[in-house]
């Protein structure tokens, strides 16, 4: 009787153990998964040894960190032949490793940027297979992009260990560990500065999911990362690194620039240009947290005043749990947002958005024909410099991704229309009529 009663006992974990197992092995999406990643890497391994490496950054990364290595502490003095270091202090830390693993030579480095690809990926996959928005067959758009490997493999940018972070900080979301993903989030902050275009969502869904405490606490573990990763800068020249590592005001290169190509020189490095697409960047923001993102609690207004409320009467309701399709929903059309409005995007900023794009379109009304269009529609990085037709032609379909995000048909659609087409029609308003007519760059 006890051996019988020891063996009903036991098979319940076995059962609920597989069970999981069960899930992942019948889940046709990701045995899928599993084959992209596999045929992806043998890919990527044939792109290394048979395409020929591209230089751009990589000389200025390893002439930037030898300054590192050597003692220097002054951001102004660190320098390639690409100009001074723009980066936080962790992308320092990473390619410091990266030399001293590969001795600086290329091939070693790209091998160990394929393996990087392959982890993104796998990541980028697993974000998809959890969120259930595509269908498996579509995730082969996840993987057929040449560019991407590019960026990855045969030019070793940066911004590949930024968004490989950024995108391993949306797993503990998913799984509502808010601490952690702020912690990795920051991580991903400190090698380059572009993933801060995901702050104002991931704040939204922190308010939404956390009381006042925990808002603070998960913010506070982020600032001592950085204040940990800049701390031998900080301590020496703190000024210099900051206004290096943190500088708000750059000015891209039009010559290379993707976004508002149309747009006269003159008018494109005017801080006048500047303002109105930061304008329209934090009104397009607030458009969809009030319109989608806060839509079930009455829109953003009502929402922030309700917190208020149990902030004030001191009533604490833990942490509420959030469907892991709004988690991602809001941080990918967060970042688009600020895809759509930034001043300039460059060659390698596509790994940026691409991840994004089809589960973005996937939340969209559009037909499937009209969604690989949109996908196809970063063909204008396989030609650069692009012409300004090209580039107007890319902007448009972005703006009609966010459009349909938004409106999906509402009552909403016609203004908003009108809403996204101030973005180009800026340009317009600041050549013609606060700086004047100009010539385009020839």
């Amino acid at each position: 009787m006890a051996i019988a009663a020891a063996a009903r006992s036991r098979k319940p974990p076995n059962r609920r153990s597989e069970t999981i197992i069960q899930k992942i092995y019948k889940n046709p999406k990701t045995h899928f998964a599993f084959a992209l990643l596999i045929s992806d890497a043998v890919l990527t391994a044939l792109i290394i040894a048979y395409v020929p490496y591209t230089k751009i950054d990589w000389d200025a990364y390893m002439s930037q960190v030898d300054g590192f290595i050597e003692g220097e502490r002054d951001y102004s003095n660190l320098k390639g032949d690409t100009g001074p270091l723009v980066y936080p202090a962790g992308f320092l830390y990473i390619y410091s490793a990266i030399q001293y693993v590969t001795g600086g030579n290329v091939y070693p480095a790209q091998i160990l940027f394929g393996f990087l690809y392959i982890v993104n990926l796998g990541i980028v996959l697993f974000i998809y297979v959890k969120t259930d928005v595509l269908p498996w067959w579509a995730l082969t758009l996840l993987s057929l992009s040449k560019r991407l490997q590019s960026i990855f493999v045969l030019r070793l940018f940066n911004d590949c260990f930024a968004m490989t972070l950024l995108h391993a900080s949306l797993v503990p979301l998913l799984y509502q560990k808010w601490h952690l993903s702020l912690i990795i989030f920051s991580a991903a902050v400190s090698v380059k500065m572009n993933v801060l275009l995901y702050s104002p969502p991931l704040l939204l869904l922190m308010v939404k999911a956390m009381d006042f405490i925990g808002v603070i606490s998960a913010l506070t573990g982020a600032a001592l990362v950085q204040i940990l990763v800049g701390l031998p800068f900080l301590l020496s020249y703190p000024i210099e690194y900051i206004s290096k590592a943190f500088n708000l005001g750059r000015v891209f290169i039009h010559f290379w620039s993707v976004n508002f190509k149309f747009v006269p020189e003159p008018v494109f490095v005017s801080k006048t240009f500047a303002i109105i697409l930061l304008v329209l960047h934090l009104g397009l923001l607030m458009i969809f947290a009030h319109y989608r993102w806060c839509k079930h609690e009455g829109g953003l207004v009502s929402f922030l005043r309700s917190r208020f409320v149990q902030m004030q009467l001191k009533t604490s309701t833990g942490v509420k749990i959030i469907k892991k399709e709004h988690i991602v929903t809001i941080m990918f059309t967060g970042n688009f947002i600020g895809i759509v409005c930034a001043r300039s995007l460059h060659y390698q900023f596509y790994s940026w958005y691409f991840y994004s794009l089809p589960y973005l379109l996937w939340r969209t009304p559009f037909p499937t024909a009209v969604r690989y269009v949109i996908v196809s529609q970063p063909s204008t990085f396989h030609h650069l410099p692009i012409n300004s037709h090209l580039g107007l032609k890319r902007d448009l379909f972005y703006i009609m991704v966010l459009q349909a995000v938004v409106c999906r048909g509402g009552v909403l659609l016609e203004c908003f229309s009108i809403y996204c087409l101030l973005i180009h029609f800026a340009s317009w308003c600041t050549c013609n009529h606060l700086v004047g007519p100009v010539e385009g760059p020839s």
